[in-house]
């Protein structure tokens, strides 16, 4: 929690006697941070989803949804890069590299190093 305060993530206040005290509201945005964290997100990019929530009060269901929007197609695209990345890894995944006899059929005229080096396929490039 101490993490969360000292990075903006959660606001908190005080008791007369310095202890600090959370919302319920600051455990459910811990718990956001954590899991968007699991999912590869940075931190300025969790913090950037945390404004859209209001400050003044607790966040609603319909609140949470617009944050789930936002991050559905990024966390689609990934889902299908994994899963490409699943298929493709026993063959040619497109780096350019010619050192499989396969990827004569992927990548003729070892096309793929034209774009980038790396496994363009995999990320999405057209074959």
């Amino acid at each position: 929690m101490r993490y969360s305060e000292s990075q903006g993530l959660v606001a908190t206040s005080r008791n007369p006697g310095g202890q600090r005290r959370f919302k319920r509201s600051d455990l459910r945005r811990v718990s956001f941070v954590l899991i968007a964290q699991q999912l590869g997100f940075t931190l300025d990019e969790i913090k950037n989803q945390l404004a859209i929530l209001p400050d003044e009060r607790t966040p609603t269901q319909r609140d949470w949804n617009r944050v789930s929007q936002s991050y559905r197609q990024v966390l689609n695209e990934r889902i299908a890069m994994l899963e490409r990345m699943r298929d493709r890894l026993d063959g040619c995944i497109g780096c350019g590299c010619l050192s499989l006899k396969k990827c004569e059929l992927y990548n003729p005229q070892d096309k793929a190093w034209r774009q980038d080096p790396g496994a363009r396929y995999i990320v999405g490039d057209p074959d």
